[in-house]
């Protein structure tokens, strides 16, 4: 079966930084696009940023820009979000997730399996 295992969320404040992990199981991923997401309480999951296994082509959402950064460890099966200049707004639950094509939209419905998530404060 197809596991995702994030870790790595914590309490930090503004303007520290945080790098977050997701191994992945279960099958195959060479094909797929990993994908990190965060939902805020209160509000709808959003996308945060992507990235194609095979030649890494990276994905950011606006908001994220030139503070994360996503890649991924071949051997390990492992996606990271490295996060800098945590701001307050930052917070929220994170998820990795997988879609197992790489021509898609990065929205939530075309992602296939999704990790328990992993708890990030940023606080003031």
């Amino acid at each position: 079966q197809v596991q995702l295992v994030e870790s790595g969320g914590g309490l930090v404040q503004a303007g520290d930084s945080l790098t977050l992990s997701c191994v992945a199981s279960g099958r195959s991923f060479r094909g797929d696009r990993m994908g990190w997401f965060r939902q805020a309480p209160g509000k709808e999951r959003q996308f945060v940023a992507a990235i194609r296994w095979i030649g890494g082509l990276t994905f950011y959402a606006n908001s994220v820009k030139e503070r994360f950064t996503i890649s991924r460890d071949d051997l390990k099966n492992t996606v990271y979000l490295q996060m800098n200049s945590l701001k307050p707004d930052d917070t929220g639950v994170y998820y990795c997730g997988t879609a197992n094509r790489t021509t898609i939209p990065n929205v939530e419905k075309f992602f296939d399996y999704w990790g328990q998530g992993t708890q990030v404060t940023v606080s003031s």
